[in-house]
């Protein structure tokens, strides 16, 4: 009998953006600002920038393009 082995962290798949962090992953992909993403979603700026740290420790993102590369990944 042979045992199941949990995927190791590097091979374990990244978590799932929460709707809100999707939304927002989706208007800074399409060229908005934070003022803009913040004024169409009803969010402070600061919320925006929470919303966008979550993702980048999600995914080990460390900047913009790799942002909207992520997003393209998703289909947003």
């Amino acid at each position: 009998m042979s045992a199941v082995l949990a995927p190791s962290p590097a091979e374990a798949p990244a978590p799932a953006p929460a709707p809100r962090e999707r939304e927002t992953l989706r208007h800074i992909a399409a060229g908005r600002t934070y003022l803009q993403t913040a004024r169409h979603m009803g969010l402070s700026t600061h919320t925006v920038d929470a919303y966008l740290r979550r993702i980048r420790a999600k995914f080990n993102i460390t900047n913009t393009a790799e942002l909207t590369r992520t997003a393209i990944a998703l289909g947003l």
